[in-house]
């Protein structure tokens, strides 16, 4: 993510797909605008790069993928999150599990996260265990033995 990918008048960051060779438009909700201002006045050194994230210490360079699993996974640990997995990925995740637990489509979540294929998505549809338990405790009105004659691909 670089500096001009923050568009403060409209609120709005701006994320490159790489894999799709695209970008994609989210909201700058206040808290997360905040907290990158924050770190631009009191924690990101007066340098060159154009990139948001750069090292603290000279030379100043972007945040390699490395660095950035480094501190996300510090932060979750700090914070006593207990979770499979620490990096960056695991953060997608939660963020899905999120959108899942509001009700979104598959379809909605694939593309928020930039999925260009349903199938991407579909690890997280394991995810909404309630949603599963009311599509299981369906009623379609009548018993399973009346039933029986319609139903040829779960009863025969």
């Amino acid at each position: 993510m670089r500096l001009e990918d923050l568009d403060w008048t409209r609120e709005v960051v701006r994320i490159e797909r790489s894999k799709q060779r695209r970008t994609q438009d989210y909201p700058l909700v206040s808290s997360v605008g905040d907290a990158i201002l924050q770190y631009l006045r009191h924690a990101r050194p007066l340098c060159t790069p154009r990139e948001l994230f750069v090292t603290l210490k000279a030379p100043f360079r972007p945040l390699s993928p490395s660095a950035m699993y480094h501190v996300v996974s510090s932060r979750i640990e700090t914070l006593g999150i207990q979770v499979p997995r620490h990096g960056p990925h695991w953060l997608r995740h939660a963020c899905a599990g999120h959108l899942v637990a509001a009700g979104l489509s598959l379809k909605e979540i694939g593309d928020h996260l930039g999925h260009r294929i349903a199938y991407a998505t579909r690890i997280y549809a394991k995810v909404d265990l309630a949603g599963l338990r009311e599509v299981a405790n369906f009623d379609l009105g009548g018993s399973h033995e009346a039933l029986r004659g319609s139903c040829q691909l779960c009863c025969s």
